[in-house]
């Protein structure tokens, strides 16, 4: 066997015995069709064992006796074949669905749980079409299997009986069989290929619509309709001729394997009437030899169409394998002990991070120490540092060197679960769920008692424009919130957080998108979420942050200073140029 094949042959079989996993919970009702299929199969067979008697008896004997049995036996025999086909069909249909269902859960589960840095690697798109497009192809995969069985079982049924009726005549006949057969392993590789392939374009394309419709807002702004929508033209048009490359290769396939069943049943017709009319055999025999040959080339060509769909669904399932067996693409890990309040403080000791695609350290050598109670405020410009230092005590990324501890604990020591809920964020990208305000403010305790969520909002200064919604509590927001204003939206994700009541908040310039008016609402309702809980505060602008028991100073991944507002003052010049051109207008 070539190396190619080779590796082929054992990674199809990997992934042939990954795909039967899912499908072993319902060994029962595979068992079932398995036996369904051998009756169908004898059936299939029967029907042509009975063109021999239904000619020679009826049409040639006039047999009245036969012309009553022979109707009633085909009857019967249809109904045996109909009834076990069907059944078959459900339960290998329904094993099917489940598996998809499993497959997808399973999927879902895995990348939901994936860290960060894959998330800002791969595109939304690509991951939505694993999900649903590459496993619907792996549910087709042990019905269509079981379908290649079930022909291989007629055509062993079928072979018999061409044999029984003219053994001579059958071996010239099943010689040609060979060469039907070739087509099914040379288009069958072929065909992997293009499904591969296909998925992946399916891929791009929702990864395209997805950022298409995700950013339309921008692209009206620029009018640029007619350039995406030329994007988009391309893209399709080479999904559509890959989609006609492999309609050429499928149908190249069924032609190829016809014309040689065409030349082996021409053989049958000029041999077998040859000897029909020198009086060697029956009409009837001859018929049913004949029907038995054509019903075995179907079979053939079923197995051709079974195999196709096998190697759609194994592109597919080398997509879907690839995210849930990779060494490499592991879920976030947490430790075994649980965060508990109250909360002590938070210590980040010489800290280095950097992105895979970051040229240098993104944070060196970074220390600091928040106690609990404390307002600590950082300030730096754009690209210091400052969202990447908060974004790594909630664990969403892990240092490289240093360690970040909370009540004297490494805070790898937690579970993700008990670390984050001790965490409240709110950073300026507002995100909410396409649900009802309720579910959204409720979003972390979906069973809180209404009074609970209605207070949060009180709080967070968001009663009052909820109650003017259309259905108050329970009107849909639309995608991302898009039906509230920016205000309203951090308002709500204020009162979330309200509701999850974390003794150590994270707010990373909260306000900076928002208009002077919305600002001083929202500025009120953080300070009644500040209250009486452990902050750090990324802010732009120094006017909320004065107040701050100490102010961290950040220029290119490294704290320049530390202190308070009057402190920085005097001996911190970048703190100095920062307040200046806030302020200097008096």
């Amino acid at each position: 066997m070539p190396k190619g094949d080779k590796h082929n042959y054992l990674d199809n079989k990997h992934l042939i015995r990954r795909c039967l996993t899912y499908f072993a919970p319902y060994k029962f009702r595979i068992f079932i069709a398995f036996v369904s299929m051998a009756f169908v199969a004898a059936a299939t067979a029967g029907t042509a064992y009975l063109i021999q008697p239904a000619m020679d008896d009826i049409f040639i004997s006039k047999d009245r006796e036969a012309l009553f049995i022979i109707p009633i036996a085909f009857v019967v025999v249809m109904l045996i074949k109909g009834f076990f086909r069907f059944f078959q069909s459900y339960l290998m249909n329904t094993a099917g669905l489940m598996v998809l269902e499993q497959l997808r859960n399973d999927l879902f589960q895995k990348i939901v749980c994936l860290p960060m840095n894959f998330f800002e690697e791969s595109q939304v798109g690509m991951l939505m079409s694993r999900i649903l497009n590459d496993v619907m192809e792996i549910r087709q995969s042990l019905p269509s299997f079981i379908m290649m069985i079930r022909e291989v079982i007629t055509i062993i049924a079928l072979i018999s009986l061409v044999f029984y009726r003219d053994a001579y005549l059958a071996f010239w006949a099943v010689l040609v069989l060979p060469l039907a057969i070739l087509p099914f392993f040379y288009f069958g590789r072929k065909l992997r290929k293009l499904g591969r392939k296909n998925q992946v374009k399916i891929s791009d394309i929702n990864a395209q619509l997805q950022e298409v419709f995700s950013g339309v807002k921008v692209i009206k702004a620029f009018a640029n309709e007619k350039l995406e929508s030329k994007k988009f033209d391309n893209e399709n048009h080479r999904l559509v001729n890959i989609a006609i490359k492999q309609v050429l290769h499928s149908e190249l396939s069924s032609r190829i394997m016809e014309i040689v069943g065409a030349f082996g049943i021409g053989l049958v017709l000029w041999y077998g009437g040859m000897q029909v009319i020198s009086g060697e055999s029956t009409p009837g025999t001859f018929f049913s030899f004949i029907t038995a040959l054509i019903m075995l080339y179907e079979p053939i060509k079923k197995i051709n169409a079974s195999n196709l769909t096998i190697q759609r669904a194994l592109a597919g399932a080398e997509r879907v394998f690839e995210i849930l067996d990779s060494p490499t693409i592991n879920e976030e890990k947490g430790g075994s002990i649980k965060l508990v309040q109250p909360f002590k403080d938070l210590v980040i000791k010489d800290l280095t991070f950097s992105y895979p695609s970051s040229d240098g350290p993104i944070l060196n050598n970074i220390n600091l120490r928040v106690k609990a109670g404390q307002k600590i405020a950082v300030v730096g410009p754009s690209g210091s540092g400052k969202t990447t230092l908060v974004n790594l005590i909630p664990r969403f990324y892990d240092p490289e060197h240093g360690s970040i501890e909370i009540n004297g604990n490494p805070i790898q020591d937690y579970t993700l679960k008990s670390l984050r809920l001790n965490l409240g964020m709110v950073s300026q990208e507002t995100f909410l769920f396409n649900a009802s305000v309720r579910e959204n403010i409720a979003y972390v305790h979906q069973d809180a008692p209404f009074e609970e969520v209605k207070k949060a909002s009180e709080t967070a200064f968001a009663h009052d424009f909820i109650e003017k919604l259309p259905e108050g509590y329970e009107t849909i927001v639309g995608e991302r919130g898009v039906r509230l204003s920016g205000g309203q939206k951090q308002r709500l994700t204020i009162a979330r957080a309200l509701l999850k009541n974390p003794p150590l908040l994270i707010l990373d310039e909260a306000t900076s998108a928002l208009d002077t008016e919305s600002e001083r609402v929202v500025q009120m309702a953080l300070e009644n979420l500040m209250k009486d809980r452990t902050s750090i505060v990324i802010a732009h602008r120094l006017s909320t942050i004065l107040t701050a028991d100490v102010i961290v100073v950040m220029e290119r991944g490294v704290i320049v200073a530390k202190g308070s507002h009057k402190e920085l003052l005097k001996k911190c010049p970048l703190y100095i140029k920062l307040y200046n051109m806030q302020f200097q207008d008096g």
